[in-house]
């Protein structure tokens, strides 16, 4: 035991138990780090309404780039579908520097 101006402070004893718990504790908490700051993969796949909501375009600007070849696409049934990987291929071919 400690004295601190005449008082008798208690040493805290440390456990096995203690130990473990604060090791799940721990383990719980970098877990949930995890979850949260991990983003889902991207669709390879997207369809018309996505494309437009992503690039923040209008039905006739996305008919505009599949007609002038600036965007490929899949049509199928009728649904057109828009590869993720193409539309940042065409993002990063028309970026520019100011």
């Amino acid at each position: 035991m400690r004295t601190e101006k005449g008082k008798k402070l208690l040493d805290e004893l440390l456990t096995t138990s203690d130990l473990i718990e604060f090791r799940k504790t721990l383990l719980g908490d970098i877990e949930n780090l995890f979850k949260e700051n991990v983003k889902p993969a991207p669709k390879t796949w997207l369809k018309s309404n996505e494309v437009k909501a992503l690039l923040e375009v209008s039905s006739g600007t996305l008919q505009n780039m599949r007609n002038n070849g600036s965007l490929p696409f899949t049509k199928i049934g009728g649904v057109i579908y828009y590869n993720h990987d193409d539309i940042q291929k065409m993002l990063l071919e028309n970026k520019q520097s100011y």
